[in-house]
């Protein structure tokens, strides 16, 4: 194929983002409405357009020699209002009820690390890569994401003189985050009708998204349960950007959605033992319907805007590593993390979203739990116990096991 000329990127200013996001996932859900298969295995349905949309823009790269570069500001910001919303519906029951299943799901979590940079090092070597660059192939990429890939590529590069990492990382997360958001919804589908699995308490409010046979119509939605809730995710994102700076000012990194989201925890929990009487925030329709826009259109607007040209590049290095991770991710948590997580109805979802936040990203597998638990019925504590693992412990681990291996 011929290469496209090199042209100045079109930047895509953050509103017209947006609404391009907003549009994306509309097609999606109609999409999906139409395609009984994606139903049926619990693609969500901003992962359905945002795919659709991203192989728009590669096709106008590779036949038309345009690039589309997107400001994201908007999403960004969606994401944060999302992790609020976690945060608001996070009882402190729940938390000490989550203790052991986050305990297990971290040690889960250490081993997937492991195993992916295993995995990763084996194919650099096999592919005549410097095997520290395996970490590029696996969880610096994979369960660490864009962020952490760009982070380490430059100390991979010193390490082994290996040309190209940032773009080598970037590839691996983008193909990862993909297989992500196609993986969970069938792996969950397979768990709960071959073990005939339910919640176990079906009259729980749903935490993100209104269940499937709602269709938008609940009664207890209405402006001011809306306005309500919208004021008190304010109040916590407020209060978390004040915690975030002095965390910056501390020489700390930490994403900002992380100090939202224990304002938002705190804020919940204390209106609830001091006005015990007030009208409800957390685990309402308001907030599960507002959480599912945010991450909706976050994802959307995320898969919208890759750069899958970046992965054609690399083509079957790439390839075949990641054949590996995801068949290892998939034999993983139905073989060990189902059954250690109990086996039960909050295994399956959780095995959903792990399945998305080992190759992708914690936004992936909260959309992956979200389209199954929007046909299979709710579980509260699976959207507490995984950000959990996965905003606080997930980078420090992976980072002790990446600079293990680089220096190695």
């Amino acid at each position: 194929m011929t290469e496209p000329l090199a042209v100045e990127p079109i930047i895509i200013p953050d509103f017209i983002t947006a609404t391009l996001g907003f549009a994306v996932y509309l097609a999606g859900a109609q999409i999906n409405s139409r395609v009984e298969a994606l139903r049926r295995f619990n693609i969500p349905e901003p992962v359905t357009g945002g795919l659709l949309a991203s192989l728009v823009v590669l096709a106008l790269y590779l036949v038309g020699g345009i690039e589309l570069s997107f400001e994201l500001e908007t999403r960004d910001f969606l994401l944060v209002l999302f992790f609020a919303g976690i945060g608001l519906n996070a009882r402190i029951s729940d938390l000490i009820a989550g203790g052991k299943p986050l305990l297990l799901l971290l040690v889960l979590t250490l081993i997937t690390i492991v195993a992916q940079n295993v995995i990763g090092a084996i194919g650099a070597g096999i592919f005549g890569y410097p095997v520290q660059s395996g970490v590029l192939f696996g969880s610096a990429a994979l369960i660490g994401g864009h962020g952490t890939a760009i982070a380490w590529a430059p100390e991979v590069a010193r390490t082994t003189g290996l040309e190209g990492a940032t773009e080598l990382g970037v590839a691996v997360a983008t193909l990862g985050l993909v297989l992500a958001a196609l993986i969970g919804g069938p792996v969950a589908k397979y768990l709960v009708e071959k073990f005939n699995l339910t919640p176990d308490r079906p009259d729980e409010e749903h935490t993100v998204g209104l269940p499937s046979e709602d269709n938008g119509a609940h009664t207890d939605i209405d402006h001011m349960t809306l306005m309500r809730v919208l004021l008190f995710l304010n109040i916590a994102i407020i209060l978390g950007f004040g915690v975030h700076q002095i965390i910056l000012e501390l020489g700390l990194k930490l994403p900002l959605f992380v100090p939202c989201l224990i304002m938002a925890i705190l804020i919940a929990n204390v209106r609830s033992a001091l006005r015990p009487n007030a009208p409800p925030v957390a685990r309402t329709p308001a907030l599960a319907l507002i959480s599912e826009f945010a991450l909706g259109a976050f994802l959307a607007m995320s898969l919208m805007s890759l750069q899958l040209w970046t992965i054609a590049e690399l083509g079957i290095v790439i390839a075949a590593i990641l054949t590996a991770q995801t068949l290892f991710t998939i034999v993983f948590v139905i073989w060990v993390l189902f059954p250690v997580m109990g086996g039960g109805y909050r295994a399956a979802v959780l095995a959903a979203g792990f399945g998305g936040f080992a190759l992708g990203a914690t936004p992936t597998a909260i959309a992956n739990m979200t389209a199954v638990t929007k046909r299979y019925g709710p579980s509260p504590i699976a959207f507490i116990v995984l950000p959990l693992v996965s905003a606080f412990f997930v980078d420090i681990a992976n980072a002790i096991v990446i600079q293990a291996i680089v220096n190695f």
